[in-house]
């Protein structure tokens, strides 16, 4: 019994040992997996130059999107304030106008009634001035009573401001009231462009009865289009009026269009936390229009961070890395986390792993293939 129990514990000792040594041995062959050996003979015929991290100046990218704009005094909506019928227009989406030019005529039986109105009441009102002067004097020669010029002058005022009601009525249909007589009294009136510009959205057809709130037409003034961007929360505070940026289309990701912040919203929006960040177009191209996605890279202000030439840097199955001098013939392939780069320098986030070390700055891939090689083998 008591050489069964020894021989138990001898064999427990035995296996403890030999997985001991796998284990130390794997553990080694880790590290020498990652260790790349270079004869004095390869490093001749290799052109390897080394370094070490340096403090420069890197400016970042913020990529964002967006989409073509125009501010509101370049859209329009165009309605007719007293309603009526769509006699006649030309409009079609895409169509361009000249200000002052007549895009739609309107008929109705109460333009006609409101002419009448004022024809009559300004005649009336050249009686009734008549009358208060004639009545005015008669008062101050004491003639008539107060009470009667007091009526005389109330009929005059109330007529003037009738006229001048009409008046203003006859200009929302684009009726001139200086130019009206008894002898061009019409039941069709024009609408006119406000703006030079664009069709946009044709809303009504001819014989449609128009409603004052209905839009019959919206037109666009594209020579102030402007870039609109949504940026997150996180990125506004790195924003300022007058940065440059460029933008360009999916279609034409070569097509650079510069532009600098005009305004930046104050207002988050609820569902996405984004900011409003109003662009201006160096240049107005004709091709962008308004409602076009885009997207802007924003150059950020630079920084001092610590990089390496992009030379350095290898990849190797999905992830970036440097080799560090351990000896003159030893290079140790160590992962590392990259950022911005610029200039044929890298930014290195993970930084603490190659201070005050040595790395290949030239010739890295040289080495991994070494390295690679060997591993096959």
């Amino acid at each position: 019994m008591k050489n069964s129990i020894i021989s138990s514990l001898l064999l427990l000792m035995i296996v403890s040992c030999n997985s001991k040594s796998t284990e130390e041995k794997t553990e080694e062959s880790a590290l020498t997996t990652n260790v790349a050996s270079l004869t004095d003979a390869q490093l001749k015929n290799a052109t390897i130059e080394m370094g070490s991290l340096q403090k420069r100046s890197i400016s970042s990218t913020l990529k964002v999107n967006g989409k073509i704009d125009v501010p509101p005094q370049n859209l329009v909506s165009v309605s007719m304030p007293l309603g009526g019928y769509l006699k006649s227009t030309q409009l079609l989406p895409g169509l361009h106008i000249n200000k002052g030019e007549v895009i739609a005529t309107m008929e109705d039986q109460q333009y006609v009634q409101l002419q009448q109105d004022y024809l009559s009441t300004k005649s009336k009102l050249v009686y009734a001035q008549k009358e208060y002067e004639r009545q005015k004097e008669l008062n101050q020669n004491q003639a008539s009573s107060d009470k009667i010029f007091q009526l005389a002058d109330s009929e005059y005022t109330s007529l003037r401001i009738a006229l001048s009601a009409l008046s203003e009525k006859l200009k929302l249909i684009n009726v001139n009231p200086n130019t009206l007589s008894e002898k061009n009294i019409s039941k069709s009136v024009n609408i006119y462009a406000p703006i030079n510009g664009f069709v946009s959205k044709v809303n009504v057809n001819i014989g449609k009865y128009v409603n004052p709130s209905d839009v019959l037409f919206e037109l666009i003034n594209p020579s102030d289009i402007h870039l609109n961007l949504k940026i997150f929360e996180k990125d506004i505070t790195k924003l300022s009026i007058g940065q440059k940026l460029v933008a360009y289309t999916n279609n034409q990701p070569d097509k650079k269009y510069k532009c600098d912040i005009l305004l930046i919203s104050k207002d988050l929006s609820i569902d996405e936390h984004t900011a409003e960040v109003h662009c201006h177009f160096e240049n107005y191209d004709k091709t962008l229009l308004p409602g076009m996605y885009m997207n802007a890279d924003i150059e950020l202000k630079s920084s001092d961070v610590l990089t390496l030439p992009q030379e350095s840097i290898v990849s190797f199955e999905a992830k970036d890395y440097v080799f560090v001098v351990l000896n003159k013939n030893q290079f140790r392939m160590t992962e590392v986390k990259t950022g911005n780069s610029e200039n044929g320098y890298i930014e290195i986030l993970n930084p603490e792993y190659l201070q005050d070390k040595k790395v290949i700055t030239k010739g890295a891939y040289t080495i991994l293939m070494t390295l690679k090689n060997k591993t096959d083998e």
